[in-house]
């Protein structure tokens, strides 16, 4: 395993400073900007949502500096792993810090709108995606951050690349913002099925924030809508510091999957 010259250092050709964060409660040291787009619960909510198993094959698209694939990777050893990302500084340190964690993953640089002809010849069991969340709005000061945040190509051509990697009967597991489910059920129609959701709650009677969607290319299987996934443990903020609910410290901290029901679905 490789190690790092501290908790904060510059890469040599970076215009930014990079800072190793803990994830999975330090089972996992990843290198991010300091100042950029920084991957949190999110990738690592999806990386547990993907039901992969071992020996199987797994591509993530705009896999950012690998933080969802490298958990899925901790969690399920044996799989092959890719990852294309648009951002060359982003995909160089996914390939650090898939070296550095000593878990195989493949990078390829390259837009989804247009995939370099190694994309392009791959086929998988498994495609995970993170799309940018918004349409609009006050892009942020940085640009590597504002591109991973503001959406440029199309959700549906992000959900289209994905289900043509696919092999008939793989899973498409994908993070969303709440509001842009409809585009996602849209985008999947005709083209894959036993769709399910996890609504993703911030606390017990919430409005889910975010939806956690797994999508079956070419059958047919009625949608599944499961109860939210709470990620708090009060009913409110009441004071500062870590309050998780149980599922979701399993998760967050301990690398536990997040059970989607798949094989009785399958």
């Amino acid at each position: 395993m490789l190690s790092w010259p501290g908790p904060s250092c510059a890469m040599p050709g970076w215009m930014t400073e990079i800072r190793q964060d803990g994830f999975l409660d330090g089972r996992l040291r990843i290198a991010q900007p300091l100042r950029g787009y920084r991957a949190g619960a999110d990738a690592v909510m999806l990386g547990a949502a993907c039901p992969a198993q071992p020996g199987q094959t797994v591509l993530e698209l705009g896999c950012g500096v690998g933080v969802a694939s490298l958990c899925l990777g901790w969690r399920v050893p044996g799989l092959a792993i890719a990852g294309l990302e648009r951002q060359a500084d982003y995909a160089d340190l996914a390939r650090v810090n898939a070296a550095a964690n000593d878990i195989p993953m493949t990078v390829l640089t390259g837009d989804l709108a247009a995939p370099p002809p190694d994309l392009r010849a791959m086929t998988v069991d498994h495609v995970l995606m993170n799309p940018p969340y918004f349409l609009g709005g006050t892009a942020a000061p940085d640009a590597g951050r504002a591109e991973a945040r503001r959406e440029e190509t199309p959700l549906a051509l992000w959900i289209d690349a994905g289900l043509r990697r696919l092999r008939p009967g793989g899973w498409l597991t994908l993070i969303q913002r709440a509001d842009r489910l409809n585009g996602v059920i849209c985008a999947l129609a005709g083209r894959a099925g036993a769709i399910t959701i996890l609504p993703v709650a911030g606390r017990q009677g919430q409005p889910a924030g975010r939806v956690l969607i797994a999508a079956r290319k070419g059958v047919a299987t009625p949608l599944r809508l499961l109860a939210p996934f709470v990620t708090h443990a009060a009913s409110r903020h009441d004071k500062d510091g870590e309050d998780l609910s149980e599922a979701a410290a399993a998760v967050l901290r301990k690398g536990a999957p997040i059970d989607l029901g798949i094989a009785k679905a399958a």
